[in-house]
């Protein structure tokens, strides 16, 4: 089971990282626009719409990324303190009663979105770049279908903790600093422990 998750997780992780050089694109675009309209006073009338379409590719396509990495926001005041298999236990719960069926309508009816985005072949109302949204909208769909796979995933993680009580470990990513921190002290205090007598 641990080799379904790994797969789902290694999926979600690479393509989060590929979608994560829209922030790059999105830097330098705006720094273009920013240059070209406050100092050669020449805006241009492509650069809206590819920062709304860059930050709305982003956003979508770093929401597994960010499950497989445990990184969305969950209020846990009552939750951590829970046992490990009582917290899988609700974590199923939810994701079956909640997360399935939010990111099916969101499967479902971002399919119908881009299908009639595909069909109009729709362009950009917003300036007179006309710019195609239509590759664009096609993402509102696949992120659904990433996220309902990486759903799975979690349901198998959840699965393992309530069978065992300990939950399987994540494909290491990127680490808060506070994280990074913390183990550098504890790695300190292993090493203290093992050089005094």
């Amino acid at each position: 089971m641990n080799r379904f998750i790994y797969t789902i997780e290694g999926l979600s992780v690479w393509v989060g990282r590929a979608f994560g050089w829209c922030i790059l694109i999105l830097t330098l675009s705006v720094s273009y626009e920013v240059f070209v309209r406050y100092v050669l006073n020449s805006p241009t009338v492509w650069a809206f719409d590819m920062m709304v379409q860059m930050y709305g590719a982003l956003f979508l396509m770093a929401g597994p990324y960010a499950l497989a990495q445990d990184s969305h926001v969950r209020g846990d005041v009552l939750y951590r303190l829970f046992s490990v298999r009582w917290q899988a236990r609700l974590d199923f719960f939810l994701y079956l009663i909640f997360f399935f069926p939010g990111m099916l309508a969101l499967f479902w009816f971002g399919w119908e979105i881009a299908a009639d985005s595909w069909r109009y072949k729709e362009v950009s109302w917003n300036s007179p770049a006309r710019i195609q949204v239509y590759y664009f909208k096609t993402l509102i769909p696949l992120a659904g279908f990433l996220l309902i796979l990486q759903g799975f995933a979690e349901l198998a993680r959840c699965w393992i903790a309530i069978r065992t009580g300990k939950w399987p470990d994540r494909l290491d990513d990127v680490k808060e600093t506070e994280d990074l921190l913390m183990d550098i002290q504890e790695h300190d205090l292993e090493i203290q422990k093992q050089t005094q007598p």
